[in-house]
């Protein structure tokens, strides 16, 4: 396990570095964001993300379901200059109950670990205005790290590209064997249960009815910058436009939809 998935601060402000310097300018090439936008973001985690829209003065919304990732962001925000732009909640996004619409939404390698996610999107559109858009990034599950093992204890796991594409039962065999605990095997086999290729995500948003108004193929992921000191790389075209193959050189897919 990386020292960034236990000090939260260092998680938070490679968050803020990634949304500031790539998610806001990568919007931006789609749709104007500007001070006056109402954002929302869903599984808004510690709030890394949502820091550089407050900064601008954008009013910001979080939802968390868990709770101690809400706390974080309540401790993280409490003397933050535009405290009263945002607003955090802690609350299954089915739950959400506020019929406010959104300018933006921000769903940054979250929808990944969403069960059904036709049904997801389907919902979320109720929460967009009809000029809005929604900006989407997650790691296809068939890249090298793409079961997140980069979270498990065992340190050989844990730089171990793909073996998260071994059978269920030979995968949770392996974790056994490098002495992972019971609980991040069972969170290990979630993500292996919700882990999207870019093929099915393109098939539920074409069945959902969104517009792609942008998208990006990284094979450099623009968050392994602040991370690993690697600067960003947009896959070799050829291999971005092949469906299946590109699952496994692309480390993050970015893209913008509109209703």
């Amino acid at each position: 396990m990386q020292n960034r998935h236990i000090n939260r601060d260092s998680y938070f402000s490679e968050q803020a570095y990634t949304t500031e310097k790539f998610v806001i300018p990568f919007i931006g090439k789609a749709r104007f964001v500007d001070s006056e936008m109402h954002v929302l973001e869903i599984g808004s985690g510690e709030g890394g993300n949502m820091k550089p829209l407050l900064d601008m003065g954008c009013k910001v919304t979080g939802i968390e379901i868990e709770a101690t990732k809400h706390a974080w962001a309540i401790d993280f925000f409490k003397t933050h200059p535009n405290r009263e732009n945002l607003s955090l909640i802690c609350e299954d996004i089915y739950k959400y109950k506020q019929k406010q619409q959104f300018q933006v939404i921000i769903i940054r390698d979250v929808v990944e670990h969403i069960h059904n996610q036709e049904r997801f999107m389907t919902y979320i559109r109720d929460l967009l205005t009809h000029d809005g858009c929604i900006f989407i990034a997650f790691p296809p599950w068939q890249n090298p790290f793409g079961g997140h093992q980069q979270v498990c204890e065992n340190k050989l796991l844990s730089v171990l590209p793909f073996f998260h594409l071994l059978p269920v039962w030979l995968y949770k065999m392996v974790l056994r064997l490098g002495g992972e605990k019971a609980q991040k095997i069972d969170a290990l086999l979630e993500i292996k249960e919700t882990g999207i290729s870019i093929e099915r995500f393109k098939r539920i948003i074409v069945k959902t009815n969104y517009t792609v108004l942008r998208e990006v193929f990284y094979f450099i992921n623009p968050n392994y910058e602040i991370k690993f000191g690697l600067k960003p790389r947009v896959a070799w075209k050829l291999i971005s436009k092949i469906p299946y193959l590109r699952n496994l050189f692309v480390t993050s897919y970015y893209c913008v939809l509109s209703k």
